[in-house]
């Protein structure tokens, strides 16, 4: 179909010849063209005619604008720059143009380009111009490597073509930016927006332009391309032997998949925008034909195909790069090969195969070479050639390779290095050889979850656990995680650790307990491999029961002897504890950095050390309430003994007071409280205090007055207002009628309330509300924030009894939103429930609390009556 389907140029002229305001003509026929542009996309026309038709289709309206309103001598150029100068041009594109005027006399033409430019705006294009003479192409572009970029693409739309050619030969590569100088500043800047975007393709709203395995990496190889050899096309890199015509193919689908999402994105959104958002994933996943099925969601698919051919588009952009390095820095005076073996040799620091057919001679060799960069950290990477060779004979890592005694003893030796381990799984996925080797592999590369809490796709995170396992074993940071650091090295075989955190979540996305599947997977590759039984079954347990240890420290009443009891059985052993505590140490951190937080630590630590003291004990003769009660009663004695406190009055106190109070506090705590509490008079009330919580991370915030029943829905109200995050809360009615509170909470960015004036305005706003709550404003006004809105969690809620301790147990999931807490708290004064106890967990954009309750008499809910109208009262809120 000819661009001129699009718009009429001749029909144009014709109507302007008559009394037709140009605006308007101009302005109807940008309209039109836009409707029918959209319509072809609509209707499959392809990619690679569209966006060089909606270039087409400016350069017709600006060159009948440039006749309009310029003078027919005028010494100046109308220049498409840019991804406009490359004729691309998708439909929310800036339209990136430069006005190269004479160097005589340049001011005479200000007034029609002032007109030129406002009429540009006023039809509705989204122009992005420069206004310079040749003098100022040149210093602009010496001074700016995007400047000389932008130039280095341009293109003579109209006006004088002498003036042209005179700019473009004044900023060729022989007077400014020589090849070598600027494909080095390319690469830096490469780097630099890798580092952007964290060094990975799979952010949860990646760019599609910007982003790793963005279209900037295809841009980059033709900037270089171009550059260097003066090519045109991005097929010269095959005349010229950097590409094979396969890999060119390739090259040109990746950016044909990448161009229809942008090009199906600008449409949607009216705009250019180029950031695959939640807003928009699930139109854009319908749009391209992904639907829901029983195993995934449609936007899981669309994402996970976005992810895989970015991934493939990031190889590609590193292949060549070091090629271009070889042929543009070194000159390809490339250093004599060193030997490392028969098979391989390193050359100016990078790893490559004695000959090209190594591979097929000694397939093993696609697994060797990962070993031998972990054991040659001095190199800096694999030579382009052997990556293209390891491309070419993946293959060959077929099911009789996998048998092979000596494959599955290169793998295991690449687990046993003392460094590098980390680096060469990421290679080994980079260049496709793990999924090769590991098929269930291939299923999560580039799987995201369609949710807010894991922020990477499945692969990324998985090697992130590797990562951070890894981590644990280098001096450096040994300060991170001191407890974690020493057990890891008295670890026997850590090996197995590595195994259980690649098999962990390798069977997401096939439907079932992805859990229980991997464990399957996991058992297989370890018989496969060679381990013993005993091995075997211990990476196989650890990835059945890789959430057991997070669920029971975030969402269970650790304090409760039983819950340790329940946790230790399962775990049956300090072995068991000791890789299963690293293991979801390492899950957790992995799953989102920025929300791994000193509340967690502290939980998984004292998870871990309680259930410790557990199996060391026996768990045949596991330490009753009492015990514990009056272990920490005697530390907390000491402690106030030390400072002066007269023990009879704590003692005293104490006797109002419930057991589940010392359950649930550190006797350091309890000293804190009780002091608190004694120093203070009457006409104090209600106390309100703030301390940063050694052992539990986070700030602690204390509340002591007079009880009322809608006090938790007050404090929690004012501190969501605050914009703190409650993580936990401890509530003890005394039998004096006084209520202690505890609430631990942690400021936006995960970390405790450090700032004196920032505590000083928490303090002032607690005891105003408690002192005059009908006064106070309860009702919390923070804005939900954008993800969130795209998430939507049924609210579901669920009793469990939990007799043994004279209490009941309710867990609330729904979406996570501002005033969560407070509208939970209104529905149990409402329905007289006392609360003893709350769990808060924020999983992505689903909130999962558990709240420990009892009715007023401090027993379960027992009247089915009572567990509906409760139910009924907080739906009703929450809907």
């Amino acid at each position: 179909m000819q661009p001129t389907a699009l718009l009429d140029p001749v029909a144009i002229t014709r109507l302007l010849e008559t009394d037709a305001n140009p605006l308007t003509v101009f302005r109807d026929a940008l309209k039109q063209a836009n409707k029918a542009l959209k319509q072809r996309f609509e209707e499959g026309d392809p990619i690679t005619a569209l966006v060089p038709l909606r270039a087409q289709l400016i350069d017709n309206l600006l060159q009948l604008a440039w006749e309009l309103k310029m003078p027919p001598d005028a010494a100046a150029s109308l220049v498409a720059v840019g991804g406009y100068g490359r004729m691309e041009l998708h439909p929310g594109s800036d339209v990136d143009l430069m006005i190269l005027l004479d160097e005589h006399n340049p001011e005479q033409y200000s007034e029609p380009l002032g007109e030129l430019l406002t009429f540009f705006w006023d039809i509705g294009l989204e122009v992005g111009h420069s206004v310079r003479t040749i003098k100022e192409c040149i210093s602009e572009a010496e001074q700016d490597i995007t400047v000389a970029t932008n130039i280095m693409e341009a293109r003579l739309l109209c006006g004088q073509a002498t003036l042209f050619d005179q700019m473009q030969a004044a900023t060729g590569p022989d007077k400014i930016w020589p090849s070598e100088r600027f494909f080095t500043a390319k690469w830096e800047e490469q780097k630099q927006r890798y580092l952007r975007y964290e060094e990975t393709i799979s952010n949860l709203e990646p760019n599609i332009k910007e982003s790793p395995g963005g279209l900037r990496d295809i841009q980059m190889i033709g900037w270089v391309v171009k550059r260097h050899f003066g090519a045109n096309t991005m097929h010269d890199l095959v005349v010229h032997g950097f590409v094979t015509e396969e890999e060119y193919l390739d090259l040109m689908d990746g950016q044909d998949y990448l161009w229809r999402i942008r090009f199906a994105l600008h449409l949607l959104t009216g705009r250019g925008e180029d950031r695959i958002l939640f807003d928009y994933q699930r139109t854009l996943a319908a749009q391209f034909g992904f639907e829901d099925d029983a195993q995934e969601l449609g936007v899981e698919k669309f994402m996970q195909q976005y992810y895989r051919t970015a991934l493939r588009l990031r190889r590609m952009n590193e292949m060549l790069l070091q090629l271009f390095q070889e042929v543009i820095l070194l000159k390809c005076h490339l250093d004599e090969p060193k030997p490392i073996n028969r098979r391989f040799q390193s050359r100016s620091g990078f790893l490559e195969v004695v000959h090209k057919e190594i591979f097929t001679q000694y397939p093993l060799a696609l697994l060797e070479l990962f070993l031998i960069m972990e054991q040659h950290p001095e190199l800096n990477g694999v030579r382009a050639s052997t990556i293209r060779l390891i491309r070419k004979h993946r293959h060959l890592i077929n099911d009789d390779f996998r048998a092979d005694i000596r494959a599955r003893s290169l793998f295991m030796e690449i687990l046993r290095q003392p460094v590098g381990i980390t680096h060469e799984l990421r290679r080994m996925n980079r260049y496709g050889i793990l999924a090769r080797y590991i098929p269930a592999f291939l299923n999560i590369v580039g799987r995201m979850q369609y949710d807010l809490f894991h922020v990477f796709t499945v692969d990324k995170h998985t090697l992130f656990v590797v990562r951070n396992l890894r981590r644990l074993t280098v001096p450096e940071h040994r300060g991170e995680f001191p407890l974690c650091s020493d057990i890891m090295e008295k670890l026997p075989k850590p090996e197995l650790l590595y195994i259980a955190a690649i098999f962990h979540d390798i069977a997401k996305g096939r439907g079932g307990d992805h859990s229980e599947l991997g464990a399957k997977e996991a058992w297989d590759f370890c018989k496969l491999h060679g381990l013993s039984d005993y091995d075997s079954r211990l990476v196989s347990w650890l990835v059945e029961k890789h959430l057991l240890m997070s669920i029971t420290a975030q969402r269970k009443d650790t304090s409760d002897p039983d819950v340790i009891r329940d946790f230790a059985q399962t775990v049956k052993n300090p072995v068991h504890l000791d890789y299963l505590y690293l293991l979801t140490m390492a899950d957790i951190r992995a799953t989102d950095p920025k929300k791994w937080n000193s509340w967690k630590n502290s939980l998984l630590r004292e998870l871990y050390i309680t259930t410790k003291q557990a199996l060391l004990r026996g768990l045949q003769n596991p330490q009753e309430r009492e015990e514990i009660v009056q272990n920490k009663q005697a530390g907390a004695l000491h402690m106030l003994k030390s400072e002066g406190i007269n023990p009879d009055l704590a003692l005293e106190h104490w006797a109002t007071l419930s057991l589940d109070y010392f359950l649930h506090h550190t006797w350091e705590e309890i000293a804190w409280q009780t002091r608190m509490i004694i120093s203070s008079t009457k006409e104090q009330l209600p106390l309100v205090l703030l301390r940063k919580s050694s052992t539990r991370g986070g700030t602690e915030i204390f509340l002591y007055g007079t009880d009322r029943d809608d006090l938790f829905a007050i404090t929690t109200s004012q501190l969501d207002q605050l914009g703190l995050n409650i993580v936990s809360a401890r509530i003890e009615t005394a039998q004096t009628g006084l209520t202690l509170n505890s609430f631990l909470v942690l400021e936006q960015d995960g970390g405790p309330v450090e700032e004196t004036g920032r505590r000083e305005e928490i303090c002032d706003l607690l005891r105003a509300s408690l002192i005059n709550p009908e006064s106070a404003n309860l009702v919390v006004s923070r804005r939900i924030p954008r993800r969130l809105k795209h998430f939507s969690t049924p609210t579901r809620i669920d009793f469990v009894q939990d007799y043994g301790n004279q209490r009941t147990i309710m867990k609330l999931v729904t979406d996570d939103r501002p005033g969560l807490l407070s509208e939970v708290g209104h529905a149990f004064a409402k329905c007289k429930i006392k609360l003893i106890n709350a769990k808060i967990a924020t999983i992505g954009a689903e909130a999962e609390d558990t709240f420990f309750i009892t009715d007023r008499n401090d027993k379960p809910l027992s009247s089915r009556e009572q567990f509906e109208a409760l139910e009924k009262e907080i739906q009703e809120r929450l809907s």
